[in-house]
């Protein structure tokens, strides 16, 4: 290689005929150094586009060119030959929770389990369906109801449908048993590249963890895949399937994370092991992934009536992130300006805080200053009008369209990326404010700081929903609190003089 090299740089020597070439060259190293050429060469702006395959495997061009390949259009499931399944290719996961019961109790308390129910869900489907004549509704069934989508039972009149309607008429399941255990690979790290295979061999066949897994009611093969966080990325990785905004990267906010670095996985964290049985038959094991799957959304829980998932959610939320005030004077000035800095710092999600579903999760800053006697001297980050208030300091992606209009609903239309300001994995935040010490406070101050968490604005659940039908909750998810004095104020005497009066 060595001497390749030296005789490419000899080669590459120009020539008033071109570049220069030894006579005394073999054919064979003619060859050599032509490879090398290609592989130095510079790349074009196309090829590096078509190179690009992070979120998009394989690369978009190859899919659109093969018109089999995307069978759900615009969502990227497949299927065994890229045909429909049959409904009665999945059981009901009442059926799976026979064998498996503690399983089955935990994830029937779960937002997968309330995935194609969910209100707010639902209300958006149906603004998107009508806004875009039907085209994105494949695209969010996909991973809302997968059986629903690869069973060819999603039209745009079951999307646009109420969830009382459906669930009588349409009842179909969100991410259930089915569902996950019947993915037998992936194609890709975003928009649903799933492939769903339900009977592997011509017989029932469920997908795992276990190499030594065995069940008398189906077929069980071993999948390194269900114990990485790849298989979570097929739907928590979304691309605009028309403008290709990188809509959310749940996935690729871990990967490039310390957590993905040390090995920690997604499903070391919403998944993690407990001490029991899998089935009622199986081994008693120290580490069976449990599946709750808890994440932060206690609001929507709440209002199912899921109240223990509810608490663990709020609960995640609270090991999550941690505030203090960072930088606050010694002594106030009544009467005088005052800064205060406060640090936000993510040290429990192994993704940007918040993630996931860019039009709702916000994590802001209420801030407080209180005086002696009790009086409110200055707030910033309340919530007014179901929103917060102008100002807040919060931690947010705001999506935009193609003439630069913030979204908050209209998904569907987003073109661009406008800001995003979320806290790194590991990473933390300093966010100032400054405020006037009124003239006439009482000592001491008390700075109070609340890290507030919603997983949608209430402004946004009353226009979907309807006034006080959902109540959106605010969880604290950490608190700050500290006293400052204030510097006493100079005591005005009367001058007087020292000169004796005069006598005329």
């Amino acid at each position: 290689m060595d001497s390749l090299i030296a005789s490419s740089q000899a080669l590459a020597t120009p020539s008033t005929t071109g570049y220069w070439c030894p006579e005394s060259w073999r054919p064979t190293q003619v060859a050599a150094w032509l490879i090398l050429i290609l592989l130095l060469s510079p790349l074009t702006h196309a090829e590096l586009r078509e190179r690009n395959t992070k979120w998009l495997e394989p690369a978009r061009s190859q899919l659109t060119q093969d018109k089999g390949s995307m069978p759900f259009f615009p969502h990227r499931a497949n299927t065994p030959d890229n045909l429909l399944l049959r409904p009665q290719d999945f059981d009901d996961a009442q059926v799976c929770g026979a064998c498996h019961t503690e399983i089955y109790r935990q994830w029937r308390t779960s937002m997968m389990a309330h995935s194609w129910e969910e209100p707010i869900y639902r209300a958006l489907l149906r603004h998107a369906s009508e806004a875009t004549d039907g085209q994105v509704d494949n695209f969010c069934t996909g991973c809302h109801t997968p059986i629903g989508l690869t069973t060819g039972q999603i039209t745009s009149a079951v999307n646009r449908a109420s969830v009382e309607f459906t669930a009588q008429h349409n009842p179909m399941p969100g991410v259930d048993c089915e569902t996950c255990h019947n993915i037998s690979a992936r194609t890709g790290l975003d928009n649903g590249a799933y492939v769903l295979s339900p009977r592997t061999n011509g017989k029932p066949t469920k997908f795992g963890p276990r190499q030594d897994a065995v069940s008398p009611y189906h077929d069980t093969l071993y999948s390194g895949l269900h114990t990485r966080s790849d298989f979570c990325a097929t739907c928590h990785n979304v691309t605009h399937p028309f403008s290709s905004v990188a809509v959310e990267r749940t996935y690729d906010e871990w990967l490039e994370s310390p957590y993905s670095l040390s090995g920690a996985t997604c499903q070391s964290c919403h998944m993690p092991g407990f001490a029991g049985q899998a089935a009622i038959m199986g081994p008693h094991r120290e580490d069976v992934a449990s599946h709750w799957f808890s994440g932060a959304n206690a609001a929507v829980l709440e209002y199912l009536g899921q109240r223990e998932a509810a608490q663990r959610a709020r609960e995640s939320l609270r090991r999550a992130a941690q505030i203090e005030f960072y930088d606050i004077p010694a002594q106030m000035v009544p009467g005088e300006q005052a800064s205060v800095s406060i640090k936000v710092a993510n040290v429990g999600a192994g993704h940007k805080l918040p993630t996931g579903f860019p039009e709702g999760r916000e994590v802001w800053i209420d801030f407080r200053v209180i005086d002696g006697k009790g009086t409110e001297l200055y707030r910033l980050g309340a919530v007014k009008d179901g929103a917060t208030e102008q100002g807040t300091r919060n931690f947010k992606v705001h999506l935009g369209d193609k003439d630069g209009k913030e979204l908050d609903i209209e998904v569907w239309n987003a073109t661009q990326i406008l800001s995003d300001n979320r806290i790194l994995p590991k990473g933390y935040d300093i966010r100032e404010f400054s405020f006037l010490v009124p003239a006439d406070a009482t000592g001491p101050v008390t700075l109070k700081a609340t890290l507030n968490y919603w997983p949608f604005p209430q402004r946004l659940v009353d226009h979907l929903l309807g006034p006080k039908q959902l109540q959106v909750e605010i969880t604290p998810m950490a608190e700050a609190e500290t006293s400052v004095g204030l510097e006493p104020v100079p005591v005005i005497r009367e001058a007087r003089s020292l000169v004796a009066p005069s006598r005329f």
